[in-house]
């Protein structure tokens, strides 16, 4: 988005926009440099090419960049290929083209690039005379790559893993294509709105030296301002010890937009420099003078002899010629003449990294962060936390893209070269790998593009899914030894999948990402009937058929359940089978008319009891059985009245901004029309609100939380009032006013109603401005008891109230929030009816993370169902393989604390390997989860042999042993060198919160899944 613009019109700078995914050839080594010949005189990439300063002047550092959305008013390829210009003019292809040649014309010129999702596209379309060239510019640091991730991806709506991802992918081409030359120094996001503690700790352990923002909030930057905090170091983590999670973070002081009156791009109105003296538009003197005026305001704000201004903004440099020509009589005027009458301003072509080596070398000791900046407001009643639920069906799917693509890349793994050239032909994990890095967008999962491009993003991942169902079924028949006709059902949750309708007999394969056995409720379509269903063993196993009501005059849609149990990182194969086409024993939700209900109703499992409502049908409480706990909870739908403006402002809801009208929310029903089902399998609750908004309570056997299956949409808006529709629990908690939401997925932090840790807060919106993104969960606690509600997509939420928790699942609005889009949130098409789940957990306090932590990871690597037809009679992979219906790829599995985060394919013989600890410090006082934990990675897989491991940066880019960061002392007192870990394949040892990887060469089995003693070499 526009940089200023965004403030209070436009995204300054905003051009956002979706296009076909990205492909690449795969590298085949890591760590690849490519050896060239250094033209004489030039030196290594890195601080030491950075320009000379005057060391008793004010040096003012200009920073030549673009920020290019990769899709947000047009697509992806509409912004490269410069497309429909009269919606946005944007052509980033001829950004590059033009940057190049003027900084080939002239060796004092730098420029800052970020977004490899465009630069690696218009590489592939180079000669290798422009490569060269580039090659150079890079050399020389003249052409300075910042952030280096696929895309600058938004840190509200991201999962932590997926930002990993996509940073791994920018960065490594950076790193084959560079070497060591292109890898970027500086973390670099200038127009995310908000940013979360999360991303600052993964930023540090990718090996940043520091990062800049361009947007925090308002009252927040003025108190900074005055304090000269702008710049400080940012603890992005309570469990690592610093400085591991440490990263210096500096604010820019105009967003990332030149000062105003000093825009010389063609997209701008701004005069040029005319300097002949001759010229009735002579105004050298007068710009001159002007910009020595806002290089010393600014100065104001910050510690050092050093400032930055950001000279570019959205899709600028087309005609680089034009600012560059500009910027060079700005610094031969200040420089030369300015300084000759005795200025002490020094103007210079610089780079973030070149700043911020100055600051390093200031020597200064700096304030510290230890919150995030959520949530972020441009002014007293414009919260931009609408957008953390905004297009929640493209949030949901996105998510199950990160599952699917982590079962393809482990299945690529753990099959070796048979997953992508097999019996069903080539499959490939990079198109989707390369879809859902894009999805990470600020404007893509964030949800505040136009819907064309929602709709253009949508089209990316599902062309990325096609090639990773190849992969799926040359993995599974070289694992399972069988060539099946494999199939998945992307539709079972609005119960469709023909394959389990229409046959008689078919097969269930399921997937476990996780390095742990899983049991999880099967649900599949079927035709009416009763069925046997078999375990890998060929034991018959408990299963139901239940009857799904219809709309008035269709059959009631049969579903059959049953519970699987799936090793770790492998499968399970069941088989179905029809033995009648009668079946009196299934069931269907019974109506109980309101009239009817007498006493309270229940369901119940071993572990956990639900009791509704018998006047209303709303949940009333829920009870622990195991731990004895019960807790009075009302769960009901509200909507909040988006507002189109008032006399306060005229900021209405829009894609980015949530502001209600009122504090209050209105409620979809006051009652429920209700059916019951109970079977030996399920219990569930089915509500009825209205015409389109509907909920099913339910209970599994053996389940230890409530899961609340919510249908909204598609929203009506006939009565001209745009709606935000939350989900919310109120109890009788006394929670004091706070509450806990995740960052990213992974860390916890406490938030407080009406506060911020570091300023006095004006707090001008109630309930726009006490909501925060909420990953996977939110939760509020007693100090006794804890309520968790886990999410299965970004979601925004609060508590409003104490006792009270809230989560946003659908918003339609009628007006545009001002903020570039240009268009209302309408959401029509298919993500104008949603469907989702939230599930309740119950916990003593002790205990709760244990609850919260490993179902979660449950959840966002959730088991893949793949399905085939026939009773197993599939043709053997080779001939005399025998069948396998159960896999493992560990020989062991992991302990609950760790998680294996990535498992990938990396080159020809290695794999990208990263183990997680995914608890924080003191967070589980019941079962030592919170503990050091020590791994054994000896035979610790059945397919293939590791027989080398080198551990390398989070982002995989730099290998540990050698990588090191600039040191920032915060004004707490000096930290402790990092230590890096001794590297024993026998002796992995993860800390809390802790991430290691690892690139590990390995030799794969000839005969597939064994697990055998072999000797390793560290």
């Amino acid at each position: 988005m526009a940089g200023a613009a965004r403030t209070s019109g436009d995204r300054a700078g905003d051009s956002r926009g979706v296009g076909r995914a990205l492909l690449l050839p795969r590298p085949l080594l890591p760590f690849l440099v490519l050896g060239l010949v250094a033209a004489p005189g030039t030196r290594a990439a890195g601080y030491e090419t950075c320009p000379t300063v005057q060391p008793d002047m004010l040096n003012v550092h200009l920073l030549a960049h673009t920020h290019d959305d990769v899709g947000w008013i047009k697509t992806v390829d509409q912004y490269y290929y410069g497309v429909y210009n009269n919606l946005q003019h944007a052509g980033v292809e001829y950004i590059l083209d033009s940057v190049i040649s003027a900084l080939r014309a002239d060796p004092s010129r730098r420029f800052v690039y970020v977004e490899m999702a465009f630069f690696s596209r218009w590489w592939h379309q180079q000669t290798n005379e422009t490569q060269e060239a580039v090659r150079e510019l890079v050399r020389q640091g003249r052409l300075e790559f910042a952030n280096g991730g696929w895309v600058m991806n938004d840190e509200a709506a991201t999962h932590y893993g997926a930002i990993v991802d996509q940073m791994t992918l920018g960065l490594r081409f950076l790193q084959d294509t560079f070497g060591d030359d292109g890898r970027p120094r500086v973390a670099w996001h200038i127009d995310p709105f908000g940013h979360s503690r999360e991303q600052a700790s993964l930023f540090a352990q990718m090996g940043f030296d520091g990062f800049f923002l361009g947007r925090v909030d308002y009252q927040d930057k003025e108190l900074r301002k005055q304090k000269q905090e702008m710049e400080q170091v940012w603890r992005g983590s309570a469990s690592l010890q610093p400085p591991t999670a440490d990263l210096f973070t500096g604010i820019l002081p105009n967003n990332y937009n030149p000062p105003k009156d000093l825009c010389w791009d063609v997209l701008c109105a701004d005069k040029p420099i005319v300097d002949d003296p001759e010229s009735p538009e002579y105004n050298a003197k007068q710009v001159v003078h002007y910009f020595l005026d806002v290089a010393t305001a600014q100065r104001r704000f910050y510690r050092t002899n050093h400032t930055v201004m950001t000279m570019g903004s959205d899709f600028q440099y087309e005609n680089a010629h034009m600012w560059f020509k500009n910027l060079d009589k700005l610094i031969r005027l200040v420089n030369a003449e300015q300084q000759a009458n005795g200025s002490r301003v020094h103007v210079l072509y610089s780079t973030p990294a070149c700043y911020l080596w100055e600051l390093n070398k200031a020597n200064l000791t700096w304030s510290l962060k230890e919150d995030d900046y959520f949530p972020y407001s441009d002014g007293p009643h414009q919260f931009w936390t609408g957008y953390f639920s905004s297009r929640p069906a493209l949030k949901r799917y996105e998510r199950v893209s990160y599952n699917f693509l982590q079962v393809c890349k482990q299945l690529e793994a753990l099959a070796g070269p048979a997953a992508n050239v097999g019996p069903y032909g080539s499959g490939d994990s990079a198109p989707l790998e390369e879809a859902m890095a894009v999805l990470q967008h600020h404007d893509a999962v964030s949800g505040t593009s136009r819907q064309l491009v929602a709709n253009d993003y949508a089209r990316l991942l599902a062309a990325g899914w096609r090639p990773g169902q190849v992969l799926l079924s040359n993995a599974l028949a070289r694992l399972s030894g069988s060539k099946e006709a494999f199939s998945i059902c992307p539709e079972l949750n609005i119960s469709v999948c023909p394959l389990s309708q229409t046959s008689a007999r078919f097969q269930v394969a399921i997937y476990n990402p996780l390095a742990r056995k899983v049991d999880r409720m099967v649900r599949l379509p079927v035709s009416a009937g009763a069925f046997l269903v078999k375990d890998p063993s060929g034991h018959a196993v408990p299963s139901d058929v239940l009857l799904l009501p219809q709309p008035e005059g269709q059959k009631p849609s049969p579903e059959l359940l049953f519970s699987a149990s799936v090793p770790a990182l492998g499968f399970s194969i069941y088989s179905v089978a029809r033995v009648s086409l009668q079946n009196p024993k299934a069931r269907s939700p019974e109506p109980i008319p309101k009239k009817s209900r007498t006493g309270v109703l229940v369901i119940q499992n071993e572990y956990i009891r639900a009791t509704f409502n018998p006047e209303t049908g709303l949940l009333m409480q829920i009870e622990d059985l195991e731990q004895k706990l019960v807790l009075p909870v009302s769960q009901a739908f509200f909507w909040y009245n988006a507002s189109t403006g008032d006399e306060k402002s005229d900021q209405a809801s829009g894609a980015y901004i949530f502001r209600p009208y009122g504090l209050k929310p209105l409620p979809v029903s006051r009652w429920a029309q209700i059916r019951v089902l109970k079977t030996p399998l399920v219990q569930e609750v089915h509500q009825n609100f209205s015409a389109w908004c509907s909920q099913v309570v339910r209970l599994y056997r053996g389940q230890r939380h409530l899961e609340l299956e919510w249908t909204v949409g598609p929203i009506p808006v006939g009565d001209k009032w745009g709606k935000e529709v939350i989900s919310r629990f109120d109890t009788p908690l006394d929670t004091k006013g706070y509450f806990y939401t995740d960052s990213n997925g992974r860390e916890i932090l406490k938030r407080r109603r009406n506060y911020r840790p570091t300023w006095n807060l004006n707090q001008t919106e109630p309930v726009a401005g006490n909501y925060y993104p909420v990953n996977t969960r939110i939760y509020i606690t007693d100090g006794k008891k804890q309520l968790t509600v886990l999410t299965d997509r970004s979601q925004g939420g609060s508590s409003l109230q104490d006792g009270s928790l809230e989560l946003m699942v659908h918003r339609r609005l009628l007006l545009d929030d001002n903020r570039g889009v240009g268009e209302p949130l309408l959401e029509e098409g298919s993500g104008s009816w949603v469907r989702g789940r939230h599930l309740v957990l119950l916990d003593a306090v002790g205990t709760a993370a244990a609850g919260h932590r490993l179902l979660v990871e449950k959840e966002v690597l959730a088991p893949q169902v793949v399905l085939a037809p026939g009773g197993g009679g599939g043709a053997p992979y080779q001939p005399g393989t025998a069948r396998l219906t159960e896999f493992s790829g560990l020989c062991r599995e992991l302990p609950p604390s760790v998680h294996l985060l990535t498992l990938a394919r990396w080159g020809p013989e290695t794999l990208l390997l990263r183990l997680e600890h995914q608890f924080a410090s003191g967070e589980d006082s019941g079962r030592n989860f919170s503990s050091p934990v020590t791994l054994d990675l000896q035979n610790l897989f059945s397919t293939f042999t590791i027989t080398h491991l080198q551990e390398t940066t989070l982002a995989a880019n730099q290998p540990q042993a050698s990588a090191s960061r600039l040191k920032w002392t915060p004004d707490t007192g000096p930290v402790p060198n990092p230590s890096v870990p001794a590297l024993g394949l026998a002796a992995i040892t993860l800390q809390p919160m802790e991430i290691r990887t690892f690139v590990a060469s390995v030799q794969w089995k000839e005969d597939g899944g064994t697990c055998r003693e072999v000797a390793l070499q560290a």
